[in-house]
């Protein structure tokens, strides 16, 4: 399928929680040459974009569980992915804030199909001097680093202080994954387990806490005293150090 933008089917995530939005719009920009992928809310986004390459985010800024100012500033933490806000809200400091955090256009529902249709190819046409492919899909960045540490998404490796290979388990990278992407936010078990993707019921839920335990025997300078990984009163764990993504 081609597009004016270029010689391939662009991918575009559409995160609603409206089923007819998310229904009209896959319709629409199917018909107009791309790839559409919905979702209701933010869980898995990170999963998403990476596995699906995911070239634009349409974001709802209100969802059942989630707030899409959030979402947008966790987003473009680690990925420059271009953002397009879907807001209903009428307050003009949603719009600013959402611009603030990171998205690169609004757009207020209800809103016309031939105007959205637009405002998608210019955010498009605008982010391919920042896609390092030169018009390919766009790739998350690399490396999350804090506090001295390196976490290597390519190679799924973690990298210490020393400079030297810290071995994980595929569990454990994938819960670290989660934290680096979440930082400075409650993360609650089960909120968790929907970012990881897992089941309640798997025994993933009923050992949570001890690949907590064992990742921070491999990240803390005390295991008993964490600072990295602290846990909350009200349930859950928070991911404390600022990450920079390369």
């Amino acid at each position: 399928m081609i597009t004016d933008l270029g010689e391939r089917t662009r991918t575009i995530l559409v995160v609603d929680d409206d089923e007819a939005v998310c229904s009209f719009l896959e319709g629409y920009l199917s018909e107009n040459g791309f790839r559409v992928l919905t979702q209701p809310d933010g869980n898995g986004l990170s999963r998403t974009i990476r596995e699906q390459a995911v070239e634009l985010v349409l974001l709802d800024l209100v969802l059942p569980e989630d707030d899409g100012i959030a979402l947008a500033r966790a987003l473009r933490s680690w990925s420059d992915v271009p953002i397009i806000i879907l807001t209903g809200r009428g307050e003009e400091v949603d719009r600013v804030v959402g611009l603030e955090v990171g998205a690169d256009d609004y757009v207020a529902k209800p809103f016309g199909a031939r105007e959205l249709l637009a405002r998608i190819k210019s955010v498009l046409r605008r982010s391919v001097g920042r896609n390092q492919a030169g018009g390919a899909a766009f790739a998350p960045k690399r490396h999350a680093c804090f506090v001295g540490w390196r976490l290597d998404f390519p190679s799924r490796k973690l990298i210490s202080t020393e400079g030297r290979i810290v071995r994980l388990t595929p569990r454990q990278f994938d819960l670290l994954s989660t934290f680096v992407t979440h930082p400075n936010t409650v993360l609650g078990r089960d909120r968790l387990l929907d970012l990881l993707g897992a089941d309640s019921d798997s025994s993933f839920d009923r050992s949570i806490d001890v690949q907590v335990m064992r990742l921070r025997r491999k990240i803390e300078t005390d295991p008993k005293r964490p600072e990295l990984i602290t846990t909350v009163r009200t349930g859950g764990y928070l991911f404390t150090p600022n990450v920079e993504w390369l």
